[in-house]
């Protein structure tokens, strides 16, 4: 057996391995990478060189950013003001959490914080008006869904930088499409979420009033809004006008100037830690260093299965003679079912390195770096990942058992039809 081929069943165990309690794949892929570079006659610098310092930088700096954003109670402010919004219109308050996840993504935050944050709103809606907390949590999973593809959202940048490392030639429209296509995919699933509510009965229709006892009844929204700025000191309002330029100047200079994101977002992190003289400690400790730790050790590990030729044993393995078609499909397969019971993020970042080959067919590189992205996404409404679980953590106890058996019906239709639905839709743009 090679050495290609030893690293592949070494990473297929890693990802076997997240089934096992307690197992952190994060934690285990630079030892695993260690290793079997070790066994590759790579020595420890070699294996080192792989780390992406690049994707480090991007996520430290936005994640900090979000964090001030978040410690000085913009992100709060924001979300009060279109609450208020909406007044009780039914469809309006149903499409909260989808607008909300929505931006929250698109604007660069991570899919897990993102989650953490429209997940009590969504469900603290549900049990205000009545709503069903499947739907409501349906609605704000695709309304993250519709934005992960963004130029300034994770997998959005993601594809394009892996995109452009792998070869592709992936032409400078390519963020705008994946960014369209994300959200046309998100946008058909919220629709088809609502129509089925309303024609079966269980979305309630026109302009709803709250619903239960008066004083537990804008509990749940309040505290979703609310939380993030309890038991602390006050900030001054022109310290949310600081926040509000500061992302904005962020979105100009990256998208307007090309200049790296995650450097901005660091350096308007850090002007605003001085000007508002906030603890450095607490943004730090808002960063997610368990996911910067999972991204890092698995590109390191990619990294290392590249330079032994691993990938290009997969793609012999995998290719399907004059069909590239059939090729991208088994390849959204594999990605729509590892992605179940894993990271999305991890799974896409594992998966690109098969594209080049299945474009080298014919396959279009735009159409399957986005049927590959989105098979990894859809599968996210399952309740046994960090989505899942945020989700139910947010649902009222009496809801969390029958919420636990629908997310998990949902999570299992779309790992047999999300991958096909990705390769067919979108394989070809």
């Amino acid at each position: 057996m090679s050495m290609a081929d030893v690293s592949i069943v070494v990473l297929v165990a890693l990802f076997l391995a997240t089934l096992v309690p307690r197992f952190n794949i994060g934690l285990a892929a630079l030892p695993a990478a260690f290793l079997v570079g070790l066994a590759a006659d790579r020595t420890a610098d070699q294996v080192t060189a792989f780390f992406p310092g690049d994707f480090f930088v991007l996520l430290v700096g936005i994640t900090a950013l979000f964090a001030v954003a978040q410690i000085n109670g913009t992100l709060d402010w924001l979300l009060d003001g279109v609450l208020r919004l909406v007044g009780g219109r039914a469809l309006l308050v149903a499409l909260v959490p989808f607008l909300i996840g929505a931006v929250l993504t698109a604007v660069g935050t991570l899919p897990a914080a993102a989650t953490a944050i429209v997940a009590p709103i969504a469900l603290g809606l549900a049990a205000r008006y009545g709503i069903p907390p499947f739907i409501a949590a349906v609605l704000g999973i695709t309304g993250i869904i519709s934005g992960l593809l963004s130029p300034l959202a994770v997998f959005g940048t993601s594809a394009n930088r892996l995109g452009d490392k792998m070869g592709l030639g992936l032409p400078g429209s390519a963020p705008v499409s994946f960014f369209l296509g994300g959200l046309l995919a998100g946008l058909v699933i919220c629709a088809v979420c609502l129509v089925v509510g309303f024609r079966t009965g269980t979305m309630p229709r026109g302009r709803l009033t709250p619903v239960g006892e008066p004083d537990t009844e804008g509990t749940a929204a309040e505290e979703a809004v609310g939380d993030g700025t309890a038991g602390r000191t006050p900030q001054p309002v022109w310290g949310r006008y600081l926040t509000l330029g500061c992302l904005l100047a962020v979105v100009v200079l990256s998208v307007g100037f090309d200049i790296n994101i995650g450097y901005l977002g660091l350096t308007a992190a850090v002007v605003q830690q001085l000007a508002l003289r906030l603890e450095p400690n607490e943004i730090i400790s808002r960063i997610p260093w368990n996911i910067v730790l999972l991204i890092g050790g698995l590109l390191t590990y990619v990294g290392l299965m590249q330079d032994l030729g691993a990938f290009t044993r997969i793609s012999d393995l995998l290719r399907v003679d004059g069909s590239p078609m059939l090729s991208l499909l088994v390849l959204c397969y594999i990605a729509g079912v590892t992605s179940f019971a894993a990271s999305s993020i991890a799974v896409f970042a594992t998966t690109i390195p098969l594209v080049p080959a299945v474009v080298a067919e014919g396959a279009s590189p735009v159409g399957a770096v986005l049927a590959v992205a989105l098979a990894s996404i859809l599968v996210d409404i399952n309740p046994l990942g960090i989505t899942g679980g945020l989700i139910l953590g947010a649902a009222k106890p009496e809801d969390r058992t029958p919420l636990f058996r629908q997310l998990l019906r949902c999570g299992l239709v779309s790992v047999v039809v999300g991958p096909a639905l990705a390769c067919f839709a979108f394989g070809w743009w």
